[in-house]
């Protein structure tokens, strides 16, 4: 086994903790693939699979807490920053108001598992004002059912980890590094170019707030439609003058009080 391979093994547990903690910051560096690594490796008896399991949750409550705090005191402005940092800016929001709206707390439990809902259900839990001590019980069992699940997979397949050290051996660094950084530097690429498709078709189809602001002062007839989510009232209730209130989801439903005889404007969070 070549020397850089040693050095995973030698810093594994430092390596957990600091990918972990980043990709819960918000940061688009996937953590799953050496949640597995972990686990195989406590299957092969190199790395303690408690220890493995302590530390991953550790570093995702850390910023989790952090995320939550900062809910309770800034509210949507937190969720706003989010998704403008997020790989999924189409729906980071939108499913976790949605999930959290059926679920309630207990969609603490399987956030983790889902993309943006991940990244913003600690920060509305704040803003919807969930107790810190439900917070913490909630998001720390779905801590545990999360990187639990990757390392007892890893476990479960365990005993390949002989086959793909033969491999590495084989190859040299360049399959290491390909694993290591390839696969993730791939994710985040083909994530990025999807979210800079998502922001070129709504540019084209967005008009500026002074534009809104200055067809409403002329007087000109036109319908406005706020699309946010319940709980996006609940942290900021006020809402443009004479705008129908439609949830998304209602909007199917709904679409028949939309005027048709002037300019639509839709506006969200």
């Amino acid at each position: 086994m070549n020397e850089v391979l040693q050095f995973a093994l030698r810093h594994g547990y430092s390596m957990l903790f600091v990918l972990v903690l980043v990709e819960q910051i918000g940061l688009p560096l996937p953590a799953i693939p050496l949640l597995l690594a972990a686990g195989a490796l406590a299957g092969a008896d190199q790395m303690s699979f408690a220890g493995a399991l302590g530390i991953a949750v550790v570093a995702a409550l850390i910023p989790d807490l952090s995320w939550y705090e900062l809910g309770r005191r800034r509210g949507g402005r937190v969720l706003a920053f989010l998704c403008r940092i997020s790989l999924e800016p189409d729906s980071c929001v939108r499913r976790t108001e949605d999930v959290f709206q059926r679920h309630g707390p207990r969609s603490l439990l399987i956030a983790k598992f889902i993309p943006g809902l991940n990244t913003a259900a600690p920060p509305l839990s704040g803003v919807v004002g969930m107790t810190r001590a439900r917070f913490l019980f909630f998001d720390t069992a779905g801590a545990i059912i999360w990187a639990g699940s990757f390392l007892l997979l890893g476990w479960i397949f365990s005993e390949q980890l002989e086959l793909v050290a033969e491999y590495v051996a084989q190859f040299g660094n360049f399959l290491l590094a390909l694993i290591v950084f390839g696969i993730p530097a791939a994710y985040v690429g083909i994530k990025y170019r999807q979210k800079r498709k998502f922001l070129r078709e709504l540019e084209i189809a967005r008009v500026l707030p002074q534009d809104v602001h200055a067809m409403m002062t002329a007087g000109e007839p036109m319908a406005i439609i706020d699309l946010r989510h319940a709980l996006d009232l609940l942290a900021h209730p006020a809402a443009l003058p004479g705008a129908i209130h439609i949830a998304p989801e209602e909007f199917e439903a709904r679409h028949i009080e939309i005027p048709r005889d002037r300019d639509i404007i839709l506006y969200c969070t």
